[in-house]
């Protein structure tokens, strides 16, 4: 096995999927405990999902959806499976929105990431994530007690005293966004202080260009990863290093079961394909069945095996947000209303709306991908007739050959004129 952070990221893909899969039925009669479940799963035998097929029948669960259930029900609307009292921790982001922590052990299973990076027992980190109201600082926290590396709890803003800790502490690894750490190097360099003791850095909550990743090598930080995380489920992937050469694209935590669907749908779209990422967790606490982030990726496809010793499924990362909804007209034009038009006519593979034109001048095509572009024309008025029963406004229609749609996530695509 190579330098992996348990015997469990080795697994052989087949033995992944089946072990998964075993525990798949267990989730979802825990997650029918808690009351919002209950109502959500109503009608699911828990017994009967025991497969990705099986799972994609099962309602999505919108994060949008959130701020909706804990109004109803407070704090968590109904989905957590122990009680808030024997909680370890309760946040609040903006909305605002609740989120969870447990009593366990590297509850957001923040040790891989940290572990991929190259935090070792004995080290030590610069936390500088922040640590009031929302959990980031705090899956750091326990990723790093899991390994056994020591902490800095320095959280966010300090600038300067950022960098006097770590000239007199001598920290190995920063942890915390991209921004705030070429920050911290400018004022280093403004300040004349040395921080060469950081030689690596796990960031996430922002975008990483390479760019600015080649930035950092340039400027003394050689090796800088990046997590996907989010506050309701903790990591969901993670990259990782194979000696001094990055990994392709970022590999999942093996405790979350992926699916990428199609924006504004729970149905699965094929492999490489752009879609939403929609995530299954085995959490005891807060079990998530089904839950759509609103993130766009994609599974990659042609990857090879990763000389890091890991194999579970590799992802592009995040490319973008999955809600599209637009404005025409003065009318909410929703992803989902796209879907639903595709699914009244069979024919349909795949559809993208693209809004043009000026403001209060638009002119809505919905492009569809059909086998046969010349023969679905005889269906075109009966598509253009369910665009303005579904959106309730005046839309075309326009066939093309299968492939011909970018394979970037879009259900809607504005391509209006501001000017």
């Amino acid at each position: 096995m190579a330098d992996t952070f348990d015997s469990l990221e080795a697994r052989t893909p087949e033995q992944r999927e089946r072990e998964l899969m075993m525990r798949l039925p267990q989730l979802v009669a825990r997650a029918k405990a808690a009351a919002g479940w209950a109502r959500i799963l109503k009608d699911v035998n828990a017994a009967d999902i025991n497969s990705r097929a099986a799972l994609a029948t099962l309602p999505v669960t919108r994060k949008s959806e959130l701020h909706g259930l804990q109004a109803q029900q407070a704090p968590f609307g109904g989905l957590n499976t122990t009680p808030v009292g024997q909680l370890a921790r309760v946040y609040m982001s903006p909305g605002p929105i609740f989120d969870p922590e447990g009593r366990g052990a590297d509850w957001w299973r923040f040790a891989r990431p940290l572990y991929a990076t190259g935090v070792r027992a004995g080290g030590l980190l610069q936390n500088c994530f922040a640590y009031h109201f929302t959990p980031a600082a705090f899956m750091v926290e326990g990723g790093a007690a899991r390994i056994g590396c020591a902490v800095i709890p320095a959280g966010s803003g300090q600038t300067e005293m950022q960098v006097q800790a770590i000239h007199a502490l001598r920290p190995d690894t920063y942890v915390g966004t991209p921004s705030f750490l070429k920050i911290i190097i400018e004022k280093a360099q403004e300040m004349g202080v040395d921080i060469s003791s950081i030689q690596r850095a796990l960031v996430s909550a922002e975008a990483l260009p390479e760019s600015l990743r080649l930035w950092f090598a340039e400027h003394g930080v050689p090796r800088v990863l990046q997590a996907y995380a989010s506050a309701d489920i903790g990591s969901i992937a993670y990259e990782t290093h194979s000696g001094d050469e990055r990994d392709p694209g970022m590999v999942l935590d093996e405790d979350v079961l992926l699916e990428i669907v199609r924006p504004g749908s729970g149905e699965p779209v094929p492999a490489g394909e752009v879609g939403e990422v929609v995530v299954t967790v085995f959490n005891p606490d807060y079990p998530l069945i089904r839950f759509a982030t609103g993130d766009l990726s994609a599974i990659l496809t042609d990857a090879p095996p990763s000389a890091c010793g890991r194999t579970n499924t590799r992802i592009r990362g995040w490319l973008g947000r999955a809600d599209q909804t637009t404005k025409v007209r003065g009318m909410f034009v929703h992803p989902s209303q796209v879907h639903d038009i595709a699914r009244r006519h069979p024919e349909i593979v795949k559809a993208r709306l693209v809004v043009s034109g000026q403001i209060a001048q638009e002119a809505m095509t919905l492009h569809c991908e059909v086998a046969d572009p010349a023969r679905a024309t005889a269906s075109a008025a009966d598509v253009i007739e369910s665009i303005r029963k579904l959106t309730k406004l005046r839309g075309e229609v326009q066939f093309v050959a299968l492939g011909s749609l970018p394979n970037d996530g879009k259900v809607i695509a504005d391509v209006r004129d501001y000017q």
